[in-house]
């Protein structure tokens, strides 16, 4: 019979391989390319990131000179399952054997002299400066002291955290006042950690949010459900449904204006039972001339202004109803943000 201390480090292997999602090269482009003015002259850190398997690494790497990045350092955690598929670790100087490892990039030079960075050249540069790959004390989790300090360093934190430490991963990025973008659920717009910071302006949407994003996998992690699962070339994928960028940084369509044609009638915009608040079905439907508390769909926050709006928090989490689900007629409603427009005048 296992004791209590082998169930828990067996809880804890299961649970890490449950968080080995390895973001697609395509969906980092996509998102990336909105902020590339703010990553002029910056220190970025990749901290959930394998640089052997990790895109986001690819990505900075390859497009160091482009961005201008002042720069870039990645942290390995433990053993990475599929680790050494896109450089071997023996062809790395300053690295023996599979270790957590760090890297630290600070020039990306055309080694191959056909007149572009990419790829290649950042390989040439890991196979031959020993200065740029080392191996780390701990086991390179983004909360040990030895990464903590590397967090210290960097301007912008890029990287696809654990999913299932995302409040923790969080709140660590605002404690050390970190510029941030990540990926994270659509559902941890909901978390009772994350509203709070929404509510603050200290976190918002990125650009490419919901929708399906397929996630690199090891070959041997169990998909029990064949629509959320797909292999191509000898590669497995699985898709854990929407996903979003949340961040920090200056997102444009944050201070765009949006427009409204209905007005407010008590018939079409009927209030909960447990707050003062009108229900809003939909975000397009939010009434011009109403001063009051609205509930809306939590997809509100893709069109979020903070200029136009004030959020007041989450249905659940109003302290007012008991940490309630808002009714209307008894009826159960799914989750609402509450807001109200500050444009309108009273």
């Amino acid at each position: 019979m296992k004791n209590k201390s082998s169930n828990k480090n067996l809880h804890k292997a299961n649970q890490a391989k449950k968080d080995e999602f390895y973001t697609q090269l395509v969906d980092i482009e996509n998102e990336l390319k909105h902020y590339k003015d703010q990553f002029r002259n910056k220190v970025v850190y990749c901290n959930c990131d394998d640089p052997f398997e990790s895109n986001f690494f690819k990505y900075f790497a390859s497009n160091f000179n482009a961005l201008k990045l002042k720069k870039l350092i990645a942290t390995s955690y433990a053993k990475s399952p599929i680790v050494g598929g896109q450089l071997p670790l023996f062809e790395v100087k300053g690295l023996k054997g599979k270790q957590p490892f760090k890297m630290e990039i600070s020039e990306v030079l055309d080694a191959n002299k056909d007149g572009a960075i990419d790829l290649t050249d950042v390989k040439s540069l890991l196979k031959h400066n020993a200065n740029v790959s080392s191996p780390l004390k701990s086991t390179g989790d983004f909360r040990s002291d030895e990464c903590i300090e590397l967090l210290k360093e960097a301007d912008i934190v890029v990287t696809n955290p654990p999913f299932s430490l995302f409040r923790e991963y969080v709140a660590q990025l605002v404690k050390y006042d970190k510029k941030f973008l990540i990926l994270g659920q659509q559902g941890a717009i909901i978390y009772k950690e994350i509203i709070p910071l929404i509510k603050e302006n200290k976190i918002w949407l990125g650009y490419d949010n919901g929708g399906t994003k397929w996630f690199q996998v090891p070959m041997d992690y169990d998909i029990p459900t064949e629509s959320r699962k797909k292999i191509e070339n000898g590669i497995k994928y699985f898709s854990m449904g929407s996903v979003n960028w949340y961040t920090n940084l200056d997102v444009a369509r944050r201070h765009k204006q949006m427009s409204f044609y209905k007005k407010y009638t008590p018939e079409e915009y009927p209030k909960y039972d447990n707050y003062d608040a009108i229900n809003v079905n939909y975000k397009a439907d939010i009434p011009m001339d109403y001063d009051g508390i609205m509930g809306v769909p939590v997809t509100f926050l893709d069109n979020y202004n903070p200029d136009q709006f004030e959020i007041i928090g989450l249905d659940r989490y109003t302290g007012k109803n008991g940490d309630k689900d808002f009714t209307i007629n008894g009826k159960l409603l799914f989750r609402r943000l509450l807001i109200k427009n500050k444009k309108v005048k009273k």
